[in-house]
C-alpha cells in the first residue's frame, strides 16, 4: 500500500466549474454526463490494517457538489467531517492518510478511494468508527461489491473532469510519476523488484467499459515476509494477515491459494494510483505514468499539477464524449521493452 490552499472553486462546490477552459470540449447542447452518487445506504465492518482493531463502516449518498467526505463517528461532531481531496493528504508511508484541520484522521483510504473511482461515485458520505478504513481482503473488491449493492443514481448536476493541457511529472530517483493529456483516462505502470517472485513488471489499462473491476480490482496489497515481521515487532501492521495481503518470502507465494493475477502486485500498484489520484476531487482526463512510485509520490503529483494553472482546467463532458474514450497505450518516458496491455 502504500495543506496548501484548495483550487479555486474545489472547497464547497465540486461540481462543474468551467475554469480556464481552454479545449471548449463539454460545452455543447448534447447531453452532459451526470454526477453520481448512492442509492442507499451499506456498511460493513472489518479490521484495521495497521492499529489491528474491529472496525465499522457505512456509505451513505450525499448531495450533488459535496465530493467524497470522510466522518469519523468516534469524534465530537465539530471535528469529525475530513474532505477526500490532495491537499488534506498528511502522512504517504504504507498508505495514504487524510487529516483536517482539527488533527482527526482517516487511514488506509486508497481502496476504497479507488473502488469510488471505479465505480464513478462522485459523491458519498463515508462513515467510519475508528482511524482507518477497514483492509477488508487488501484489494478494492469488496468495496466494489458494497457499492453494486447499494446501487448507483444519477444527479441532476454535470459530472466535473479535470482536462490535462501539459505534461507534469515529479522525480526522486528511482521513483516517478506523470501525467500528461489524451483523450479518456488511461494509466500504465512499472515496478522492479529483486525479489525473484516479482522481479520486473509492468502493466497498462485504459478505464473503459468495466475495465477497473475486471482488471485491477481484485488485486491485492504485498509485502515480503522479512519486512512484515520487523513491522510486527515495532508494533505496525498489527492487522495484517495472509487474509488481507500477499506476503512473499524469497522466490515464493506465501499464500495458499497463490496468485489473483500472474502481475498482481503491479497491478495493485496501479489500484492505489488509481484511488490516490481520485483524491484530485474529480477524474483526471489524460494518462498516468508511474515507476516504482507510491502513495508520496501520486501525492506529490497531484500537488505539482494544481501549483501550475496552465496544466489544467475544470470542464464538463458529454455522453457522447464519453462513449468516444479511446485507450492509447503511452509512454512518454522510458518506454519498456514489453507491456503487459489490457483494455
Amino acid at each position: 500500500m502504500s495543506p496548501g490552499a484548495l483550487p479555486a472553486g474545489l472547497s464547497g462546490n465540486m461540481g462543474f466549474i468551467k475554469s480556464n477552459n481552454k479545449s471548449g470540449k463539454g460545452l455543447s447542447s448534447t447531453e452532459m454526463v451526470k454526477q453520481r452518487t448512492l442509492k442507499t445506504s451499506i456498511s460493513c465492518t472489518g479490521i484495521s490494517l495497521h492499529s489491528g482493531g474491529k472496525v465499522s463502516m457505512t456509505l451513505r449518498p450525499a448531495e450533488e457538489n459535496s465530493g467524497i467526505q470522510f466522518k469519523r463517528t468516534d469524534i465530537a461532531a465539530s471535528g469529525a467531517l475530513i474532505p477526500a481531496t490532495w491537499n488534506r493528504v498528511v502522512d504517504t508511508k504504507m498508505n495514504t492518510t487524510l487529516g483536517n484541520k482539527d488533527g482527526v484522521t482517516i487511514g488506509t483510504i486508497e481502496h476504497l478511494m479507488a473502488a469510488l473511482a471505479g465505480c464513478e461515485v462522485d459523491n458519498a458520505l463515508i462513515e467510519v468508527n475508528g482511524p482507518e478504513v477497514p483492509i477488508m481482503d487488501g484489494s478494492a473488491a469488496p468495496f466494489v461489491f458494497l457499492v453494486e449493492c447499494a446501487g448507483v443514481v444519477e444527479q441532476p448536476a454535470h459530472r466535473r473532469v479535470i482536462r490535462l493541457h501539459k505534461h507534469v511529472s515529479v522525480n526522486d530517483g528511482e521513483r516517478r510519476a506523470s501525467l500528461s493529456p489524451g483523450g479518456g483516462v488511461s494509466l500504465g505502470f512499472e515496478i522492479n523488484f529483486e525479489s525473484p517472485a516479482i522481479s520486473r513488471q509492468f502493466f497498462s489499462l485504459g478505464l473503459v467499459n468495466g475495465a477497473f473491476k475486471k482488471e485491477l480490482a481484485r488485486a491485492r496489497t504485498f509485502g515480503f515476509l522479512h519486512e512484515v515481521e520487523q513491522l510486527w515487532a515495532a508494533g505496525l501492521i498489527k492487522g495484517g494477515s495472509l487474509d488481507n495481503a500477499v506476503v512473499v518470502s524469497g522466490d515464493k507465494i506465501l499464500n495458499e491459494d497463490g496468485l489473483r493475477y500472474d502481475d498482481e502486485f503491479v497491478r495493485h500498484k496501479a489500484l492505489d494510483a488509481i484511488g490516490d489520484l481520485y483524491l484530485a476531487g474529480a477524474p483526471i482526463i489524460g494518462r498516468f505514468n508511474g515507476h516504482c512510485s507510491g502513495h508520496a509520490a501520486n501525492n506529490d503529483l497531484l500537488r505539482a499539477l494544481f501549483s501550475d494553472k496552465e496544466a489544467w482546467s475544470y470542464d464538463a463532458i458529454s455522453v457522447e464524449e464519453a462513449n468516444s474514450f479511446s485507450f492509447q497505450d503511452e509512454w512518454l518516458e522510458d518506454k519498456p521493452a514489453v507491456i503487459a496491455v489490457t483494455a
